[in-house]
């Protein structure tokens, strides 16, 4: 079976729903995972839209997530906690944890949620980028899934 992501807040290439967007009350979308491989000892999620003016926009940065979890709350950071040992890295607004859908006016854009199932935790303090995240995940990924959101205004 392949690793799977799936939110029960919207389909993949779906419409993300207002509450998970800087248009509502911003609220990290209740994910959950399938499918995930032998060996598997930790977890990575990011969350990023390649549609953004001035170029990928990166809204949500998690690691180290253990690997016994097979998802994440809704609202995680406002008032839902990451699981035990997991971390936020920072997001394109230069904060720690998730900044939802707030694009522009006109075409709507593309928001990736990519999982990434690793042979080992990457040992990264909180607040770590994209890019610090994906030299760390080097040759620890055993398998990646991903979920395709769309918003505009």
């Amino acid at each position: 079976m392949k690793m799977a992501l799936l939110s029960l807040a919207f389909a993949n290439s779906g419409r993300v729903p207002e509450r998970f967007t800087g248009d509502g009350p911003d609220l990290s979308p209740p994910l959950k995972w399938e499918g995930v491989p032998a060996g598997a000892r930790a977890f990575a999620l990011i969350m990023d839209d390649p549609d953004a003016p001035v170029g990928t926009w990166v809204h949500w940065v998690v690691y180290d997530l253990p690997d016994d979890a097979r998802g994440l709350a809704e609202g995680i950071g406002k008032g839902a906690a990451l699981p035990a040992g997991a971390k936020e890295g920072k997001n394109s607004w230069g904060r720690n944890g998730y900044g939802g859908p707030s694009p522009p006016p006109g075409k709507p854009h593309r928001y990736f949620f990519k999982l990434f199932a690793l042979s080992a935790p990457t040992g990264l303090k909180a607040g770590a980028s994209k890019e610090e995240l994906l030299k760390a995940m080097e040759g620890k990924t055993l398998a990646d899934a991903q979920l395709l959101g769309t918003y505009g205004r």
